[in-house]
């Protein structure tokens, strides 16, 4: 028989505590309820559980889905993603069974990372063997549990990235529902088609979106970087913001809410070294704006300490103040402050 092994690869860094983890433990218990139930996934699927903090740990290892029960999740100190990754590819070299002349191996394996956070790690190496020697190998679907995440790296690993935007119970309950139907239509597909693909059911109705990667000339929509100028030391500076989810700031009124492409919360405000800065970035490609409608947080300015770190200017470029008469650094422009509800800024391509 060939098999269709499913694995699960579960941050479980201190940043899960609490409903998280929990709403991950109640998740697997429905997903082997519901497959339970099919048959296709009875006369396919085996399962795996791989939990990874500052190290990884293998909860399951491969095993039928009759015989499968889920374990509970514990909690760990860091986020080691390049080790996670080395004891994933290590379990699938030991359990996974290769076509030889004599008879056809398992379908390709489906693996399914949950993660809310960064690495801790260095996982380069691990991602470098990954993607010579497994990507093609098996069918990986990474999943951003809310927006914290690096999705630039989970997209080094598959082209299938994609974000829970809402880590409510209820948010968790659909994702959960949609990951079993994913496991089911990809059961059918290798029984009754003997395709040896990935078949991802429909997120109709679900807050899970497709992280796509940024194509060239475009933005990181993940992000909205703004270069300024010091106006005391005119050197210049980034402040950053990442995308975050509406409704999840309490101090933010729903009826405040922008009406934009999502809300961007403040990271921090970062001096940079000009020269490198120029001779690292693309030049010649339209930047686009955003409303400060959708920015959320007003740094200091890193350079001088300046309480005030975006003014715009009529040249189009921003800078710090800290008094009222205000000189650009950019143009040399002078002038008394004002102050505006709304105004577009140009951002950087992140």
């Amino acid at each position: 028989m060939r098999r269709l092994p499913v694995y699960f690869l579960v941050d479980v860094s201190e940043s899960m505590v609490g409903d998280p983890i929990a709403q991950v433990e109640e998740g697997m218990r429905t997903i082997i309820q519901e497959l339970r139930t099919d048959p296709y996934a009875l006369e396919t699927v085996f399962v795996g559980i791989l939990a990874f903090a500052g190290k990884p740990l293998v909860l399951s290892p491969l095993t039928e889905l009759y015989k499968f029960y889920p374990p509970a999740f514990p909690i760990g100190g860091g986020t080691a993603l390049g080790e996670a990754l080395r004891t994933l590819m290590r379990e699938m070299d030991a359990s996974v069974q290769k076509t030889t002349l004599e008879a056809k191996g398992d379908w390709k394996p489906l693996v399914f990372l949950f993660t809310d956070g960064v690495p801790t790690d260095r996982p380069e190496a691990a991602i470098k063997e990954w993607t010579a020697k497994y990507r093609k190998q098996c069918n990986l679907v990474a999943i951003s549990l809310g927006d914290n995440a690096d999705l630039h790296l989970l997209q080094q690993l598959t082209d299938n990235v994609l974000r829970l935007n809402r880590t409510t119970p209820e948010s968790f309950r659909q994702f959960f529902k949609w990951v079993t139907a994913s496991i089911k239509t990809t059961s059918v597909s290798v029984v009754d088609a003997g395709k040896d693909e990935l078949q991802l059911a429909p997120s109709v109705g679900i807050d899970l979106e497709k992280v796509e990667a940024a194509p060239p000339g475009k933005v990181d929509e993940n992000f909205v970087v703004l270069l300024a100028k010091c106006s005391g030391t005119r050197q210049p500076y980034l402040i950053k913001y990442a995308r975050r989810l509406y409704g999840e700031e309490d101090d933010i009124r729903r009826e405040e809410m922008p009406t934009g492409n999502g809300i961007f919360r403040l990271v921090g405000a970062y001096p940079i070294n000009e020269e490198m800065y120029k001779k690292l970035s693309e030049s010649g490609t339209p930047r686009q704006n955003i409303c400060t409608d959708q920015l959320f947080g007003h740094p200091a300015c890193p350079c001088c300490g300046n309480q005030i770190s975006v003014v715009l200017c009529s040249c189009g470029s921003i800078s710090c103040a800290g008094e009222i008469m205000h000189t650009c650094p950019w143009c040399g422009t002078s002038g008394e402050l004002g102050s505006a509800n709304t105004r577009n800024l140009t951002r950087q391509r992140g």
